[in-house]
């Protein structure tokens, strides 16, 4: 990364270095991120072993797809056998330099390699070692492989999905890898900070299933407290009205949430039907709940009669939380997306050509994070930069490095 004497040019985590290990998606997912606000991410694959996400991806260009673009962003690439005795020497010497590592194998693998947290730490005192791993670095189920499908299943995710009686769907995306990411690049700031305060590093221990059941809001405490087994609620949340999705006269669905006390007023109004908000049916949001169905029954019918554009221009101007049920086809179209530069090109040399991605969250105003490139283009693609700038080997050793199957 180039330094200026300008910070927003350099990102909130200049200056910080990053070994990412792992392949598939939490463990790079949380590696992008961290790479988005500016640190140097090192991207390590198996000589002969890419990253599965290479090939991932539902779009397809001569042979080449686009979830890499997006996914290993703003990283180097190096290959690196880390099952070797010389492959571990050598990341070694990468760990004296780094300050976090994120890995996503199986607990016990590094260990097996005999690069475990103690001879991380022992080498490089003040480093963070990032593990994700289906069910976490301890407990009954540790040594159990975990994918993002079943992490959703076990933690009670899945189940709040799809409509009640029915099989629950899963999402078209990896839900658990992408909040285990997400959790993980949080203890890694959070560690980071840390470490500012005392110098020393620590293990960030965060497993798939608990990211699934961090975010299950109360669902945990209301069965605690009432044996409520929170189920599928469909198009809506059972007890929040109104909030679902409502057909315009045009076939298309808006979304109409108005479950809070004043916004729901000015729903009423915006109805023409300002009686509601005083019905003892709907008064509060108590109210409300048990009273659902009736309700949904009267905003579905007056939402009928409108063209979505109208309910979206009518209820949004009378202050009411409204919006369309989008594809991706719209969302790369929408004004506010745009203007928040969310919709980012990046340059994809395998393909010759710019790719839309996501773009940087949170936006922050004084080192704002940057898409600086796409994906390296295939495994290596910084065996030269980091192998001779950063630790300075020379052409024998690369040779036998090479000639060994090392890197």
């Amino acid at each position: 990364m180039t330094n200026t004497d300008d910070d927003s040019a350099r990102g909130a985590l200049d200056g910080v270095r990053v070994l990412e290990l792992g392949t598939l998606i939490a463990g790079p997912f949380a590696g992008r991120l961290l790479g988005d606000m500016g640190a140097e991410i090192i991207k390590i694959e198996a000589p002969g072993m890419p990253d599965p996400i290479r090939t991932w991806g539902q779009a397809e260009q001569d042979g080449e797809r686009a979830y890499w673009t997006v996914h290993a962003r703003n990283k180097k690439a190096i290959t690196l056998d880390l099952r070797a005795d010389a492959g571990r020497e050598v990341f070694l010497q990468l760990v004296d330099s780094a300050d976090v590592i994120v890995e996503n194998f199986r607990p016990g693998t590094l260990e097996r390699w005999d690069i475990g947290y103690d001879v991380l730490s022992e080498r490089n005192p003040g480093i963070i070692l990032v593990r994700v791993s289906g069910y976490g670095q301890t407990g009954p189920a540790a040594s159990r492989a975990g994918y993002a499908s079943v992490a959703e299943a076990e933690s009670g995710l899945r189940y709040l999905n799809g409509y009640p009686g029915e099989a629950p769907p899963r999402l078209a995306l990896s839900l658990g890898d992408t909040l285990a990411g997400m959790f993980a690049a949080q203890g890694a700031l959070a560690a980071l900070y840390r470490r500012s305060v005392t110098g020393r590093g620590q293990i960030v221990d965060t497993a798939l299933t608990e990211a699934c059941l961090a975010v299950q809001e109360s669902t945990v405490a209301d069965y605690d407290l009432g044996g409520v087994v929170r189920g599928p609620s469909g198009t809506r949340l059972d007890g929040i009205a109104p909030s679902n999705l409502y057909q315009a006269a045009d076939g298309l669905r808006v979304v109409i949430a108005a479950n809070q006390d004043t916004v729901f007023r000015r729903l009423c109004a915006a109805m023409d039907q300002p009686e509601l908000a005083t019905d003892p049916r709907f008064v509060d949001h108590h109210a409300r709940g048990v009273n659902q169905d009736v309700l949904d029954d009267i905003i579905a019918d007056w939402a009928g009669r409108h063209t979505s554009a109208e309910l979206i221009e009518v209820l949004g101007a009378a202050g009411v939380v409204v919006g369309p049920v989008n594809t991706v086809a719209e969302v790369v179209r929408d004004p506010q997306m745009i203007a928040r530069e969310m919709l980012v090109a990046h340059h994809d040399e395998r393909l010759g050509r710019d790719v839309l991605g996501p773009g940087i969250v949170p936006k922050l105003s004084a080192t704002p994070g940057h898409v600086q490139w796409a994906g390296p283009p295939r495994p290596g693609s910084h065996n030269d930069e980091i192998y001779r700038g950063l630790l300075g080997l020379n052409d024998d050793q690369l040779s036998a490095l090479d000639e060994q199957g090392t890197i």
